[in-house]
């Protein structure tokens, strides 16, 4: 089992290699832009997850009154929160005004309060949030920008609130690296400015994201890291 494993790495290694030479002349588009321009087909794409939006659903306790959705997109994740919690209200921050856009077409009768912006800028405030949530957005950019975030989460939850971050998860440390050092060179070969977001993906291993979360004074576990589905960390603020 540990050879077919290693097999399946590997393989799984060659073909990311193969697939960065291929794109190497590519440049990365604008983060905003990118899903811009796949709004057509963005949750049909995005169906592949499903199963981690249920469960994702579920991992919210019981008794939450306000959330904050981190890259809420057209908040596939909210509609199976909202058919569990009704009666949330949640506050969604996403670049893209289209996305946005969609998310109040699908739900015009909840409590939602949608802000575009960059959610690395936004004041999350202090002691405000029973929740704080983010699924498949937090790929896309650095270590160190990650780690500043999850403390301002962390400051604005309230005692005993959670994080929930379901996302994508390097394989191992080679890809984690090798995807860092390829986002690099790709910022600096197109001259990309390095207050501009771009789409691509640049995850860290899961242990990195726990190691990320506990510094920051979150209480992070692992809930599923599956094949083909997203991992799924609860990361609790203990009093």
């Amino acid at each position: 089992m540990v050879i077919l494993m290693s097999e399946q790495m590997e393989n799984y290694m060659e073909d990311l290699r193969k697939w960065l030479a291929e794109t190497a002349d590519l440049e990365p588009e604008e983060m905003a832009d990118f899903f811009s321009n796949r709004l057509s087909g963005y949750e049909q794409h995005m169906a592949v997850w499903e199963q981690s939006y249920q469960r994702f659903a579920g991992l919210l306790p019981k008794g939450c009154r306000n959330v904050l959705d981190l890259g809420c997109g057209t908040g596939l994740e909210l509609d199976r929160i909202w058919q569990k919690y009704p009666d949330l209200c949640v506050t969604g921050v996403d670049l893209c005004p289209e996305m946005l856009k969609e998310l109040e077409k699908k739900h015009p009768e909840k409590q939602l309060t949608t802000v575009c912006t960059d959610y690395f800028q936004y004041d999350l405030g202090c002691n405000r949030w029973d929740a704080v949530i983010s699924f498949e957005s937090l790929h896309h950019f650095l270590p160190d920008a990650k780690g500043e975030l999850y403390q301002k989460i962390h400051a604005s939850l309230k005692e005993g609130g959670v994080f929930l971050l379901g996302d994508y998860t390097a394989c191992c440390e080679e890809e984690e690296t090798l995807l860092r050092s390829e986002y690099q060179k790709r910022r600096k070969r197109f001259g990309i400015p390095e207050n501009q977001f771009i789409h691509f993906d640049i995850p860290l291993t899961l242990e990195h994201e726990l190691a990320l979360l506990r510094k920051a004074g979150f209480r992070a576990e692992k809930v599923l890291d599956a094949p083909n589905e997203a991992t799924l960390i609860t990361a609790e603020k203990v009093k």
